[in-house]
């Protein structure tokens, strides 16, 4: 279909332009009013920078299903995995067009510190901006049920003997720096091994390929009665009694770890916000509701997922986030890269 040059299309112009006048209010609605209230004409298409089947295509799945009785529309999620992400991220802002009808979901904490550490040609923040947070999950170190390590204590005691191995999604996450910084509090050896996905480094924990893993909270908690969590990257424990009562790490060893949680959020092109305030402004008001919805705790508990991991965020604390990971990233880069010698993203 021919669009104008503002991207609006024809058929799209024709029917919000039939719509008010039909109610005899041309003269008294901005063009703009008329314009937000026909948006989305369309399916909206959704970029996950990760595969099919993992922890972001349940939760957005669980939300979709919600958030469709507000926006009124279909959605297409597109999975895009890749390089700890950063295939998604640039297939996103280089071949999506920035109309508010192309989003982003993404994990803001491993994908921030993929930017830093890849050095990817889009700029943040300036090319996308992350809004709308579904999800706050802490990172913990767990091992698999029969495991010899019934404690964080136990385990750290073993790598001062032997290299312990840890099993990670990805190494750019904040699970992994947590594992690192511990390691280096303590004089502890980890040897962290990215498996690419949260389902496949489970598996690698609950079989005894490794010692440990090292994974936002969801994942051993998904897996019941097989896991145990031995210690949480976070000031508080919030599910103590699905966690073994797991204790948070820096009051066991007194360290002064940074709390280290995964969060995921929709994202836009900064372009589209700007261009089409209308549609950004809907898009935010009705994902707002899903929160409030009975039917998206329903959703959430069939995953399997804590519903006490669920925290709306607005775009100016989804910014500040990734803006504290980034420079997190920075503070930990030695322990991140084999060669310490990576430069801070401008």
């Amino acid at each position: 279909m021919k669009k104008s040059s503002s991207g609006i299309s024809r058929r799209v112009f024709i029917k919000g332009s039939v719509a008010t006048i039909g109610i005899g209010a041309m003269s008294t609605f901005p063009f703009g009013k008329a314009f937000g209230d026909d948006f989305p004409s369309r399916n909206i298409k959704i970029v996950v920078p990760t595969g099919a089947g993992g922890g972001a295509d349940k939760n957005l799945r669980a939300f979709m299903g919600v958030w469709k009785k507000y926006i009124k529309t279909d959605f297409q999620p597109d999975f895009f995995s890749g390089a700890g992400g950063q295939v998604g991220y640039e297939l996103y802002l280089g071949k999506r067009d920035p109309d508010a009808y192309n989003l982003l979901f993404g994990n803001m904490g491993p994908e921030s510190i993929m930017y830093v550490l890849q050095k990817p040609k889009y700029k943040f923040p300036g090319d996308y901006i992350y809004f709308n947070r579904v999800d706050v999950d802490p990172s913990v170190i767990w091992v698999r049920a029969g495991s010899p390590f019934k404690t964080i204590e136990d385990l750290v005691a073993e790598g001062k003997k032997r290299t312990v191995t840890i099993s990670v999604s990805r190494l750019p996450h904040p699970a992994s720096i947590g594992a690192l910084a511990l390691a280096e509090a303590t004089g502890a050896k980890f040897n962290l091994i990215p498996y690419g996905g949260g389902n496949p480094t489970v598996v690698a924990a609950l079989t005894g390929e490794v010692d440990a893993s090292a994974l936002p909270m969801a994942n051993p908690v998904s897996a019941g009665e097989q896991a145990r969590i031995l210690g949480v990257f976070s000031p508080k424990n919030l599910i103590p009694e699905q966690s073994n009562n797991a204790p948070p790490i820096n009051a066991v060893f007194g360290t002064k770890i940074p709390d280290l949680p995964s969060a995921r959020a929709f994202a836009i092109h900064a372009k589209a916000a700007e261009k089409f305030p209308e549609r950004y402004e809907k898009l935010k008001s009705t994902m707002r509701k899903v929160f409030d919805d009975p039917d998206y705790k329903v959703a959430i508990e069939k995953t399997g997922r804590p519903w006490e991991f669920v925290s709306y965020a607005d775009e100016a604390e989804c910014m500040e986030y990734a803006n504290n990971m980034i420079d997190l990233t920075n503070r930990y880069i030695k322990l991140l890269t084999a060669k310490g010698k990576s430069k801070k993203k401008k």
